[in-house]
């Protein structure tokens, strides 16, 4: 009887994110993938434009 309630109180979502509006996976993905480029063009503009010289 002891494992079929701690078997439910393991799944369950914990009170305060229950209430969170979770974001699509695919959507983290591009903002990350957006994240990165933006950073990387940031950091690497000075070879990037020394390349169309």
């Amino acid at each position: 009887m002891s494992d079929i309630g701690t078997e439910e109180s393991k799944n369950k979502t914990p009170h305060k994110m229950a209430r969170l509006a979770w974001p699509k996976s695919k959507y983290g993905v591009i903002l990350a993938i957006i994240i990165i480029i933006t950073v990387s063009l940031i950091n690497y503009k000075d070879t990037i434009f020394s390349l169309f010289k």
